[in-house]
């Protein structure tokens, strides 16, 4: 098997790294430190790394145009002009409750912003998932520890969401035209190893892949490729 190359893509350390994520329009990598309440952004092609402050916790964002972003906080859903960096508030995500803040977030394929939230020192049960689209806003699932691993298989009909202190990946059917959920959760995968479950995305060929934090660095590559997690049996 060949093994992957690694690199540092940029050296200034965050203290609690959130939210990576590629905008296609402005061709640019950005992510979140999101206890200082920074979004970082650099160009695919190289460059200097911009890192905007921005005033309360963030951690994840959705594109709305090549000038705007829709951004998770601790308080809701913020607008960000690009160009100037001015923000505005589009819609409040428990706002009223100082003890939590959002974490894991990601857009289904119908466009649908599913936002986690979790408590500001992890208490147990104090997280939510959101559903969010056209100017509505809905709870999909409570009683979550720390939000994780939001993700959709390519064709929009399966959604993945993880609480990390469980341990636990749960697998919903989703609308593939709305986002929202078409079933009830049922557990995925439950992680039995070293780590705990943190953020996946889903490949093309509709496999899961999970970032495994805490794991052992004496872990080999061969076995962590092998440890993904399909979402379709072969």
């Amino acid at each position: 098997m060949d093994q992957p190359k690694f690199s540092v893509f940029h050296d200034v350390p965050c203290e609690l790294g959130e939210g990576p994520g590629y905008d296609p329009l402005t061709k640019t990598v950005w992510w979140f430190d999101i206890i200082t309440g920074r979004l970082f952004e650099k160009p695919r092609a190289g460059g200097d790394v911009a890192i905007h402050p921005l005033g309360q916790m963030a951690s994840a964002l959705a594109i709305i145009d090549v000038d705007r972003q829709l951004i998770s906080t601790e308080t809701g859903l913020f607008i960000r002009n690009r160009k100037t960096g001015h923000t505005i508030m589009h819609q409040p995500i428990e706002a009223d409750n100082p003890l939590t803040r959002s974490n894991d977030a990601r857009v289904h394929p119908a466009g649908a912003f599913w936002i986690g939230t979790m408590g500001k020192t992890s208490q147990t049960g104090a997280g939510s998932i959101y559903w969010y689209r056209e100017g509505q806003l809905r709870t999909l699932f409570t009683g979550i520890t720390i939000t994780n691993s939001i993700c959709f298989s390519p064709d929009g009909r399966i959604a993945y969401f993880a609480d990390t202190h469980k341990n636990t990946i749960w697998r919903v059917e989703t609308d593939p035209e709305t986002g929202m959920p078409a079933g009830e959760p049922v557990v995925f995968y439950q992680h039995r190893e070293a780590g705990g479950i943190d953020g996946s995305v889903v490949d093309a060929d509709g496999n899961l892949w999970n970032a495994c934090w805490g794991a052992r660095i004496s872990m080999s590559i061969p076995r962590m490729a092998n440890a993904s997690v399909p979402s379709k049996r072969r």
